[in-house]
């Protein structure tokens, strides 16, 4: 109990500090930052569990509340940059695999799943049945998650000017009662459905679902208020820092560094991607960015609101990767395991 008081202040201390110095998004990368710190410096940090995947599935009843009928017409156009979605994949797998095994000396199982852009639960459960270093696996996807996360937001503001300190909702209490007792049983509801029918990242899709369902039946007309926003994102950067607890100098060295390294690898690939969708005028750029740069699903989400984003695009492409990774990382790696 004492460790969990200390992480939470820990990260509230990080939220001052960005406020203090003026950092964009101090909900999400001050506990981030501020966790890390302690992280390295040894302090034993630790979450509740459920607290954190409950704070997820805000994210997801504030996707779903998007949805219109006009957005889901919208939606078909899609097409043009979904099926992209898959290359970007295929040639994060090609370029990754190598960098890992032969760069850093990964054996292969690791080196595969450090590479596949899935989600951190997956990826460990696969690269562990697959005979992976797990602690390799956990550090590698956290860092992937961290530096991505912490990069956008400067590129967001430094390359495209986006507002990322105007405030993520309407105050709370400006909304009806009502409409909050629906976002809540939206949230808990859609996250515990989808968890027993085993669907992936279900804190957050099965929110998005049932909230989604309930806005286009005209039930569900607003969107969680900021405080719901500011603390989805608080919970979720102290998830994140908090996975560097334990950290051991060696696994700075190698581990944290090639992550580093391959977090640039990543963002190159994804900026060319942008390009390129830019150049045929298929989508717009910023939204191009955030569904391709492949962070974290709930991470995204929370840059795509802050960012005033098109939602249903960012969240539509990150799902597809998402299936894309956990559907064909498996298949892929015993076509391509290596014979004894």
């Amino acid at each position: 109990m004492i460790a969990v008081l200390i992480t939470h202040l820990i990260a509230g201390v990080g939220v001052l500090a960005f406020l203090w110095l003026g950092l964009p998004l101090p909900w999400l990368l001050g506990p981030i930052t501020a966790c890390l710190i302690a992280a390295l410096l040894g302090v034993r940090m630790k979450g509740i569990t459920v607290l954190n995947n409950a704070m997820r599935s805000i994210l997801g009843v504030a996707v779903g509340a998007t949805f219109t009928w006009a957005l889901l017409a919208s939606m078909a156009g899609m097409w043009t940059t979904l099926i992209l979605v898959p290359v970007l994949v295929f040639l994060i797998g090609l370029v990754g695999v190598p960098y890992f095994q032969r760069l850093w000396g990964f054996d292969f199982a690791t080196s595969y799943y450090s590479a596949m852009p899935g989600g951190l639960q997956d990826m460990l459960l696969f690269g562990e049945e697959a005979g992976g270093d797990v602690r390799a696996l956990s550090l590698i996807h956290a860092t992937r998650v961290m530096v991505i996360v912490v990069a956008l937001p400067f590129i967001l503001k430094g390359y495209w000017g986006v507002d990322l300190s105007n405030p993520p909702g309407v105050p709370a209490a400006t909304l009806p009662l009502s409409q909050l007792v629906i976002m809540v049983v939206a949230g808990l509801a859609g996250w515990q459905i989808a968890k027993a029918v085993g669907m992936f990242g279900a804190s957050i899709l099965g929110p998005m679902i049932l909230a989604a369902i309930l806005s286009l039946s005209g039930i569900l007309q607003y969107r969680p208020p900021a405080e719901a926003i500011w603390a989805a994102q608080f919970f979720i950067g102290m998830t994140v820092g908090t996975k560097y607890v334990g950290v051991t100098g060696e696994e700075v060295r190698r581990d944290v560094v090639a992550a580093i390294g391959f977090c640039v690898i990543l963002l190159v690939l994804a900026g060319i991607f942008v390009e390129a969708i830019h150049l045929f005028a298929l989508a717009p750029p910023m939204e191009t960015l955030l569904a391709f740069a492949p962070g974290g699903q709930a991470e995204m989400t929370v840059l795509a609101l802050i960012a005033g984003a098109d939602l249903a695009f960012v969240i539509a492409h990150h799902v597809l990767r998402i299936v894309v990774v956990i559907l064909g990382a498996p298949i892929a790696a015993r076509l391509f395991t290596p014979r004894p």
